[in-house]
């Protein structure tokens, strides 16, 4: 049976790269609501149309819109035997939510973990980004140095830092996962499942080992 867990963490942590190794190191999916939405509005399932109405209106898809397609992820026969859910719950609402669709499936989940990191580090990372016009390579000015070129040979088209990873923005971001999160953080660790928080600086491979050995600790990674 693979393990049931939530990854969360402020912009620019991690979490869906250090998501991604968690799922493929357990055999589970990693299920990010963002992706779900999109497959939703492609698949025009009946949630998926519920989920169109919203987004052609401009407004944000309410939690239970969110919880239902959550809900169908955790019926699908590839979720069945685990999962990472990432960047989900993000509110004590959502959180309350998950529980219930848990609870009346007969399940419960192995670990939150909290990925964090400096606040500086996070707007150097995000705000550092750089990323290819023409076929997306994504880069960092530490990288590259003050290059306009793709460093991809077979391409040189120009990079591009996007509007959303401007430090000014990407500050405001931080605001306001810390205003929403905080309190689902403090819920957490009052829960029976508790949270852990990992650091979630240094290398990939770093952050990788560290996030194994809590699981292993936790008598999850064997």
């Amino acid at each position: 049976m693979g393990a049931r867990l939530v990854i969360m963490g402020p912009p620019g942590v991690g979490k869906g790269t250090q998501g991604e190794l968690l799922a493929e190191r357990f055999g589970v999916p990693r299920l990010s609501t963002g992706d779900m939405i999109r497959a939703a509005l492609e698949a025009g399932t009946p949630l998926g149309e519920r989920v169109r109405a919203y987004y052609e209106a401009g407004e944000l898809v309410p939690d239970e819109v969110v919880l239902g397609l959550v809900a169908e992820a955790f019926d699908g026969s590839e979720a069945s035997g685990g999962f990472v859910l990432d960047g989900f719950p993000r509110t004590v609402p959502q959180a309350d939510g998950l529980g219930e669709l848990l609870a009346a499936r007969g399940i419960g989940l192995d670990a939150v973990l909290s990925l964090e990191a400096p606040e500086e580090e996070l707007v150097d990372r995000i705000s550092g980004r750089r990323v290819c016009a023409a076929c997306g390579l994504v880069t960092h000015v530490r990288a590259v140095g003050e290059a306009a070129a793709c460093p991809d040979s077979d391409c040189r088209a120009g990079l591009i830092q996007r509007s959303d990873d401007r430090a000014e923005t990407v500050r405001n971001r931080l605001a306001v996962y810390g205003a929403q999160t905080e309190p689902l953080l403090a819920y957490y660790a009052r829960s029976e499942t508790g949270l852990t928080a990992v650091d979630g600086t240094g290398t990939l491979e770093a952050v990788r080992d560290r996030l194994f050995e809590t699981l292993r600790t936790a008598e999850m990674a064997g």
